[in-house]
């Protein structure tokens, strides 16, 4: 499993870094206390496990993002798709939909993502 990819509680944990950022780290402790029952040491050997992989930062008593949200969760996908599916996304799709089926709205807005970057593709080759 890669190294990116978190356990349920870190991925919490992180979201809670990540809406409220910059945070104290004493303010982090209270909410980890209230979140998840964690006491102060809990909190601190997290924090450090997810700093030492390069995803926050501790300076100064203050906790901040090194990668944002967006971008955690956009390696993390592209990191499934290529151990799950050797980099299929029409693989990907297809076990996907197999189990939960999309709506209207959803195929649309692929659609117009599909387009976008098909359009885009048509940009760099002209």
């Amino acid at each position: 499993m890669s190294e990116t990819r978190l356990a349920m509680a870190e991925s919490r944990f992180a979201d809670i870094i990540w809406s409220a950022e910059p945070i104290t780290s004493s303010e982090l402790v209270k909410r980890c206390e209230q979140e998840f029952v964690w006491k102060r040491t809990t909190t601190y050997t997290v924090l450090k496990r997810l700093c030492e992989r390069g995803i926050f930062e501790l300076k100064d008593s203050t906790v901040t993002s090194l990668i944002s949200r967006d971008e955690f969760y956009a390696k993390l996908s592209e990191e499934c798709v290529d151990e799950s599916f050797d980099g299929s996304l029409p693989a990907f799709f297809a076990a996907f939909t197999s189990r939960r089926k999309i709506s209207e709205k959803e195929i649309n807005e692929i659609r117009k993502m599909i387009d976008s970057f098909e359009a885009d593709s048509h940009k760099k080759h002209d």
